[in-house]
């Protein structure tokens, strides 16, 4: 039986619907990760699963004796005296009957406390909000749940706390999560399930294989709307003609046109996307900020110790580091926004700094959107075209309506999208953005990166999203304790390959590297010098030289025929053993292939060697 079901299940807060004769079944152990555009409701499905919101219609089916525990966005932790006695309150351990489980479950609690580093004794109220999600996590996790829904799990999380968080959840118990966070989705889960129109539509597999079957269908549907357009216009075309068509009209071809008009107007369309354009400016000098010997501290707590740093013109700098490291310090020590003790920083000629600040501070609550924007005047002037504020807005998915709304009314999306609208009204040839993916969906995350790949300007990052660091910045500057920064070569995944021995060692010990990565950065570069004294071909590799080309091709093989099989709609009904033995053939397929391309490359420039002398 499964693990829960959701049958015809139909809600609606106005005029759409959030949820359409929607349906989701899901089995034991599996890991679903639930995505979809902002509003779309999917927080609101977890409180219907939850058993905290009811449904209009339909019906869910949860199996007898499922102990279901969820964690919101924005966890509430009771106001106590200590953390450990908040969360005691907030998961009611003291309700528990049974002394000796009453004693076990408060254990538990304390070791999850502790394996998320927080202070068992720290006031609630004192806590950041990491912190605060961290004691939520550690809570839920204690309470042994059957079905752990979590909304958000990364939000104000650094990175060494998501990648511990991932490795817990992939040895726990079935969950339902909303991230907007695409390597926490590659990691952890193992169906993605969107909801979209109001709708629920299932893929097996993590985010990537998600990313690449969704392509598929959003091109199909996209020729399907087009050639149904196409025949509705040429049937409004016909019972227009006058004379000539109420002569040779019938009701069969009258009846279908009025079909298509129905169908037409009950279909729902995509959400529109986010418009990005970032005016560069005038082009800045070579130089753009230089830092000599930069030092900088709050009491004993070392933020910045004699940093050099010389950033300039087309630099891509992103700046990782755990929560309180200093990263947002940093910047504003480098911005000439906050004095340094001691050191100097110099900025260049005719640098123009756009400042997306992490803490929103740059909104004033009482505006409207519109004077947010554009106050004084109706109009904006973005790369030399003049627009109306109205239609500026529209490209951030602000509708006329919200034009005049107050800011301190917006959700954090829109204060995201609002500020991003902001920054990008003013030309910049430095952009600096201090977390900028917090609160935007997937769409939207991904249209940023693209905005930002085109940028001309100089770019400073903080983030905590993996994937994004990797797809927008081409160097890393990252916190490594007292005080010292230090610079990478690329994004995240390049940082965990060159950063010291000690630190991997570290870090696969904690569980905030996937051993994977971890290995490959302790492996020793091939040595070609051996290869130079052997140039001749032996036998067995005259052998494999011949065979490999047809070892990948029969992979190549096996692995189209996998993925389709991974990719029907009913797929995820075969079980989870069959399930998990398919996925872990399909990681299978890809190390082999990866393994014999390396090896076919060795060989056939050995071979050219060979002919050469």
């Amino acid at each position: 039986m499964a693990l829960l079901n959701l049958l015809n299940a139909q809600l609606a807060y106005g005029e759409q619907p959030l949820l359409d004769r929607a349906a989701l079944d899901m089995q034991e152990r599996e890991r679903l990760g639930l995505i979809g555009r902002n509003g779309t409701g999917k927080s609101t499905l977890l409180r219907v699963i939850a058993g905290l919101t009811s449904l209009d219609d339909g019906e869910l089916k949860i199996r007898d004796g499922v102990r279901v525990v969820m964690v919101e966005q924005e966890p509430v932790l009771p106001a106590t005296a200590t953390l450990r006695e908040s969360l005691i309150e907030r998961g009611r351990l003291h309700d528990i009957a049974d002394e000796r489980e009453r004693w076990r479950a408060e254990a538990r609690l304390t070791e999850f406390i502790h394996r998320f580093e927080l202070d068992e004794d720290a006031r609630p109220e004192s806590m950041s909000g990491g912190e605060r999600k961290r004691g939520a996590l550690a809570l839920a996790l204690a309470c042994e749940p059957d079905l752990l829904l979590l909304d958000e799990p990364t939000n104000h999380l650094d990175i060494d706390a998501i990648t511990r968080i991932e490795e817990l959840l992939v040895k726990g118990p079935a969950l339902i999560f909303i991230t907007h966070d695409r390597a926490f989705l590659d990691r952890v889960a193992t169906r993605i399930i969107e909801l979209d129109r109001g709708l629920l539509r299932s893929y097996p597999g993590n985010y990537s294989q998600y990313e690449a079957r969704k392509r598929d269908e959003l091109a199909a549907e996209e020729l399907a709307n087009r050639r149904f357009d196409k025949f509705w216009a040429q049937e409004e075309a016909w019972i227009r003609k006058g004379v000539e068509a109420r002569r040779t009209r019938n009701a069969g071809r009258v009846l279908r046109l009025q079909n298509l008009r129905t169908e037409r107007s009950a279909r729902r369309d995509r959400i529109g996307q986010i418009k990005l354009n970032v005016d560069s400016g005038e082009r800045s000098g070579r130089l753009v900020i230089e830092a000599t010997d930069l030092c900088k501290r709050f009491g004993e707590r070392v933020i910045v110790d004699r940093l050099p740093l010389r950033i300039l013109r087309g630099d891509r700098f992103g700046l990782i580091g755990p929560n309180g490291a200093g990263k947002s310090t940093l910047i504003k020590l480098l911005l000439g926004d906050l004095a340094p003790e001691s050191g100097t920083v110099r900025i260049g000629a005719n640098v123009q700094v756009a400042y997306f600040d992490q803490m929103r501070e740059q909104l004033a609550d009482d505006n409207t959107v519109a004077e947010t924007i554009s106050p004084g005047s109706d109009w904006v002037e973005i790369g030399g075209q003049r627009k109306h504020v109205m239609s500026y807005l529209a490209e951030f998915l602000f509708p006329p309506r919200r034009a005049s709304a107050k800011v301190g009314a917006l959700s954090g999306g829109e204060r995201n999208r609002l500020l991003l609208a902001r920054l990008f009204a003013r030309p910049a040839n430095v952009l600096v953005l201090d977390e900028p993916t917090n609160d935007l969906d997937i769409e939207s995350l991904e249209l940023l990166e693209a905005t930002l790949q085109e940028y001309g300007g100089t770019l400073i990052v903080v983030s905590h999203d993996r994937r994004f660091l990797d797809n927008v910045v081409t160097q890393t500057l990252a916190a490594e304790g007292n005080g010292q920064w230090r610079e990478y070569v690329g994004g995240y995944e390049d940082w965990l390959a060159q950063r010291p021995k000690v630190q991997t060692e570290s870090a696969r010990t904690l569980g905030t590297a996937p051993a994977s990565i971890a290995d490959r950065a302790a492996e020793p570069e091939p040595s070609r010098s051996r290869e130079a004294g052997r140039v001749k071909l032996s036998f067995k590799e005259q052998r494999d030289l011949e065979s490999l080309p047809k070892e990948i091709e029969a992979l190549e093989r096996e692995q189209h025929t996998l993925t389709a099989a991974m990719s029907e709609p009913d797929y995820h009904r075969r079980g989870t053993e069959r399930i998990k033995t398919d996925q872990q053939r399909a990681a299978e397929i890809e190390r082999l292939m990866e393994e014999k391309f390396a090896r076919w490359a060795e060989l056939e420039d050995k071979a050219k060697l060979a002919a050469a002398r």
